[in-house]
């Protein structure tokens, strides 16, 4: 069974292939900053550093992420809290959210509050507040 049939990892309760998919492989454009803070949720769980590091606003965006599929962390579901803006009309927006994972078996929880904003109609990740 590929992860086209299942459950988007972002937990929207929606199919992968109509949920996050779409905006990874490029396909659609994310319409607002939640869907795209689910899909980069999503490509994290993937380990897709190309999707993550192409929606990451270039005054912020890291050289790279060092993502390994061989890694321990095993990301285990995400919750959005809030959304401020961020609409498909809106050019900034903020997402809080609450992701859990484990590391090398240990449970581990991110709470952050993240700013995106959108040029030329596509959003960018800007930063996040540690919460």
């Amino acid at each position: 069974m590929t992860i086209k049939t299942l459950e988007c990892p972002c937990g929207s309760g929606r199919n992968y292939s109509r949920c996050c998919e779409p905006y990874i492989h490029r396909l659609k454009k994310s319409p607002t900053a939640e869907s795209l803070m689910r899909s980069r949720y999503s490509a994290y769980t993937l380990n897709d550093e190309a999707y993550l590091l192409s929606t990451w606003h270039k005054m912020t965006r890291p050289d790279a992420l060092h993502l390994d599929e061989s890694t321990s962390t095993k990301w285990l579901g995400l919750k959005v809290i809030a959304t401020q803006a961020g609409g498909v009309q809106d050019n900034e927006g903020i997402v809080e959210f609450v992701a859990r994972y484990k590391v090398n078996g240990k449970a581990e929880r991110l709470h952050e509050t993240s700013h995106f904003v959108r040029e030329n109609e596509q959003w960018f990740y800007v930063t996040g507040d540690l919460k």
